[in-house]
């Protein structure tokens, strides 16, 4: 059994713990509500979005154009946003797991493009390419950072370099639920339930200018803001992750200071007892 010493030792260590687990509960939890606020506002914004482009697409029927037609290249670029520090439960590997658990794709054909390093240390550790680490970003994600990640993959896309573009981020439902999601960008795809909806609906869809004018400047826009909106949905998750992780921590902790003060208890009492049977038994032998 461990002296009443280690258990103090002991006990004193995990209160200090459990004091920072506390602090960082309480840091996650305001910068929570700031980032859900944020999310919540921008929601419906990009949820309009995504549906638009998707009815669009589904109305003009079959047009060629170079972001609806998988390139020649296999490369396949994978924007994953994970945070810049752990300690936040299983949020950065469940991100990760998207990419490293996908059967369908092979370790060579990926390019990962890292906003997060959390995400960039796990994906290198198992080998795959990191084209580009963007740590700063989701520190403080703005539209433009999305906008200028936009533009550089896209070229690369239209110059052949990747063939197809995905996003891996965790999409925040509430406090307590987020979602680790995969969303293919490019080439860009669409519901095949809405494609049949709208050809019963006879409704045309006319362009001004062209069509393939209008998809060049819609699909780049349609593009920066998913992006923009998984940063934005990926903070909040992450803050809550912490929260709870932190939480976690801090009930563990506190239930571990229980057990080590009835430990100490039944160590201080043993001791007790033993002196007085030592100052007993003295007694008796000088008697």
């Amino acid at each position: 059994m461990a002296s009443m010493r280690d258990i103090k030792r002991r006990k004193g260590s995990i209160q200090s713990t459990q004091q920072i687990t506390k602090a960082m509960k309480l840091v996650s939890t305001v910068k929570l509500q700031r980032a859900r606020a944020g999310a919540e506002r921008s929601k419906a914004y990009f949820n309009c979005m995504f549906e638009t482009v998707n009815s669009i697409l589904s109305r003009v029927g079959h047009v060629e154009h170079k972001y609806l037609t998988p390139g020649e290249c296999t490369k396949k670029a994978v924007i994953v946003i994970t945070s810049n520090r752990g300690l936040a439960g299983g949020y950065n590997t469940n991100v990760t797991k998207l990419v490293t658990r996908n059967e369908n794709w092979n370790k060579e054909d990926i390019s990962v493009y890292a906003i997060g390093n959390k995400g960039r240390e796990i994906l290198q550790r198992y080998g795959y390419d990191i084209k580009e680490v963007l740590p700063e970003v989701i520190e403080d994600p703005t539209y433009a950072d999305a906008m200028l990640l936009t533009q550089r993959l896209l070229k690369r896309f239209e110059e052949g370099e990747i063939g197809e573009i995905y996003l891996a981020y965790t999409a925040f439902k509430n406090t307590v639920s987020h979602v680790p999601t995969l969303l293919k960008l490019l080439p860009v795809e669409y519901d095949a339930e809405q494609v049949k909806e709208d050809a019963e609906d006879n409704t045309l869809m006319n362009f001004e200018p062209e069509d393939v004018e209008a998809l060049d400047m819609i699909i780049p826009k349609y593009i920066s803001s998913l992006i923009y909106g998984a940063m934005v949905d990926a903070v909040a998750s992450e803050n809550g992750a912490r929260m709870q992780a932190m939480d976690n921590a801090t009930n563990n902790a506190e239930e571990m200071i229980g057990n080590l003060s009835l430990m100490y208890n039944r160590a201080r009492q043993g001791s007790i007892t033993q002196e007085l049977t030592e100052i007993i038994a003295g007694a008796e032998a000088i008697g």
